[in-house]
């Protein structure tokens, strides 16, 4: 029995233009921190260009661009390794959100991308929105919320490996967007609309993301969903399962960790072929599941597989799984027929060779950003 829940139904297209709120003029910043070298481009592979199977034609879009949905926030960082949040002598900010890691990885790697969502009118609001120009990330579709602060996230790696999360959203900004505030007319360029789950916990958030997935839906957009689980953030581990499947089945691209087809499955074993195979729904044409420092397995319609992953100095694996994603959109916007081409072997390779390559800049700051 599958596990995703029932599609919404969407109607046909209808054109509408959303209001734009103005950005504040701003005086160039400085050279900071928060600036690293850019990432040496990856080559691409390139076969002929052929539309997904089945009946749905998806790779339409002469356009390569990528716009990434969701949350921007600052993240606080212990300036020592390897300690409890509460054992930190001191915290250094930098900038986060899964989304928006994805759309400075794709910048870095040479393709074109964009992000969508909002922060507060403050000043760590507009050193986001400065930090993702300077990465050559459109932000046309940031908004800014003059109530509300942007939200702020403290992260650590424990001496056990393991990461530790505290977050301040009660509300911030990032969960107030609305849906006339959406950028349709960007989000229907797009080739990919790539977004987490995050944004689906409170309204109005919840409400302008299922807009927008609509939106790109009606327009041939191919939709990319990361789950990025965060339990703390939901009120409850089953509100957290519920929300995250509610929009399993429109997604044409999903990642996915072990420890997410677990929390999903409600602890079923993730290395099961016949579990994993219980969250491909009929639309999904790609499937990826990461396991860490053992590469992933992919799934498609037709076939599937796996890829060893590469031996690296491990700094720290905050936002990997963000720089993974970049890799793989960034070859698939250019030729999404390398899903039905079977070269899948190709891309994670180059998603983990992005990893590689931003782990060497990471190693004196760490920042999700320095991940990318």
């Amino acid at each position: 029995m599958a596990l995703y829940s029932s599609p919404a139904v969407w109607s046909t297209p209808t054109l509408f233009s959303s209001p734009r709120l103005c950005f504040r003029p701003r005086t160039p910043r400085a050279s900071s921190a928060f600036s690293s070298p850019p990432l040496p481009s990856i080559s691409r592979f390139t076969p002929p260009r052929k539309a997904f199977p089945g009946d749905v034609v998806l790779d339409t879009k002469d356009s390569s661009l990528v716009v990434c949905f969701g949350e921007m926030l600052i993240d606080f960082v212990p300036t020592t390794n390897g300690l409890s949040l509460a054992d930190a002598p001191a915290f250094k900010k930098a900038a986060g959100g899964a989304p928006a890691n994805v759309a400075v990885g794709i910048a870095r790697l040479g393709g074109s991308s964009a992000f969508i969502g909002k922060v507060g009118e403050d000043e760590f609001g507009y050193m986001l929105a400065d930090i993702l120009k300077e990465n050559n990330v459109n932000n046309e579709g940031m908004r800014f919320d003059p109530g509300a602060r942007t939200a702020l996230a403290f992260v650590t790696l424990r001496s056990d490996g393991e990461r530790e999360f505290m977050f301040y959203r009660k509300p911030s900004a990032d969960m107030l967007l609305q849906e006339a505030e959406l950028d349709s007319d960007l989000i229907r360029k797009a080739k990919i609309l790539h977004y987490g789950s995050i944004s689906l916990i409170t309204e109005p958030c919840k409400s302008a993301h299922i807009a927008a997935a609509k939106t790109a839906k009606e327009a041939g957009v191919v939709l990319s969903y990361d789950p990025n689980l965060r339990l703390p953030l939901w009120p409850s581990a089953k509100s957290a399962r519920e929300g995250i499947l509610s929009m399993w089945e429109t997604a044409d691209i999903i990642k996915i960790s072990e420890e997410e087809i677990s929390f999903l499955t409600e602890g079923e074993d993730p290395f099961d072929e016949t579990v994993t195979r219980k969250l491909y729904h009929p639309n999904l044409n790609l499937l990826l599941v990461t396991e860490g420092p053992d590469g992933c397995r992919y799934y498609t319609k037709e076939f599937s597989g796996r890829v060893k992953g590469m031996k690296v100095e491990v700094v720290d694996t905050t936002g990997a799984g963000d720089a993974f994603v970049a890799g793989i959109l960034s070859q698939l916007a250019v030729d999404l027929s390398l899903i039905q081409q079977k070269v899948c072997t190709e891309l994670p390779n180059d998603a983990i060779r992005l990893k590689t390559k931003c782990l060497r800049y990471s190693s004196s700051t760490l920042s999700c950003f320095y991940y990318i």
